[in-house]
């Protein structure tokens, strides 16, 4: 009786490819960011454009009590990767709590261009991006209420961890708390309902079709008086991306609904001579070597 010996090995299935992803208001520096998780999000993925468009650093909490982590680097290593591995074009555009690219803007460094806002142009269509801000009154004219504001969002979004451990501990989904709080306040809905149609009308004043936005920290993909409306949300809160496919479709691409397991493909191959062979397993560990988003790229932007 012959015995036929099969080992299971792992392979990588092709990475879903896209023309563009936006990603908006990351927050890095802050403890509230989801570094871990859009660095992931990315590893997934391949596109021709990427654009980052506003809030990816957060000077305002670095010059308070925010700090800089190695998870923090690892997101932009990822992201120079994409452009050795995959010659990525990325877009930085300036959101208000990174403010202090207007001391470099514009700047263009090989595949990475860092400027204010932009306009983009797929499949027929015109779209103005912007992170938002510039639209936000509070924020442009009366900065010291906007930093109180920060403050407070700050404070909600500590309580929103301590009150999500304890759902966590008893077995209960995960809950936002400040998106709960800005659905109840009359105010707030006001205020981004107003956003939004203002966003609206000022891509249809510059003769585009649509708008791409952040800020709000609200994903939405919609029609304002035929002009397509879409904001990629966050990744504090939502952790949400806007994605176009090659034929000009744009979609919201949620992390929390994405099946990584789903990403890599089991393979059932015989061994021949299983005694005169031995496939050892592969050793994993946690160290820095291992990680290829935490090797130093071979250059430097």
């Amino acid at each position: 009786m012959i015995f036929g010996v099969y080992i299971e090995i792992k392979t990588r299935s092709v990475k879903t490819k896209f023309k563009t992803i936006v990603v908006s208001d990351v927050h890095l520096g802050t403890k509230g960011s989801k570094a871990k998780e859009i660095s992931r999000f990315l590893k997934m993925y391949e596109c021709e454009n990427l654009i980052l468009n506003g809030d990816i650093i957060d000077g305002w909490q670095l010059k308070k009590s925010g700090s800089w982590k190695r998870k923090h680097t690892r997101f932009f290593n990822r992201i120079i990767k994409m452009i050795e591995n995959s010659g990525t074009k990325v877009f930085y555009l300036r959101g208000n709590h990174d403010d202090f690219l207007d001391q470099i803007l514009p700047l263009q460094i090989g595949n990475l261009s860092i400027q204010l806002d932009m306009i983009y142009e797929s499949n027929g269509k015109k779209y103005f991006i912007t992170h938002g801000d510039v639209f936000d009154s509070i924020t442009t004219n009366l900065r010291w209420i906007a930093y109180i504001g920060d403050v407070g969002y700050t404070f909600l979004l500590w309580l929103n961890r301590v009150v999500n451990y304890y759902r966590y501990k008893r077995g209960l989904p995960y809950f936002s708390l400040s998106k709960y709080v800005k659905g109840k306040v009359k105010s707030a809905v006001s205020y981004i309902d107003q956003y939004e149609e203002e966003l609206a009308k000022m891509a249809k004043a510059k003769g585009c079709d649509g708008i791409i936005c952040g800020h709000i920290h609200k994903a939405e993909n919609r029609m304002i008086d035929g002009i397509e409306y879409l904001n990629s949300g966050d990744w504090v809160e939502t952790m949400s991306a806007l994605a176009e496919d090659h034929e000009g479709n744009w979609q919201l691409i949620y992390y929390n609904e994405i099946n990584f397991k789903s990403s890599e493909d089991h393979v059932i191959l015989p061994v021949q001579n299983p005694t005169h062979q031995i496939i050892p397993f592969k050793e994993v560990s946690f160290n820095k070597s291992d990680d290829p988003d935490l090797e130093n790229p071979s250059f430097r932007l």
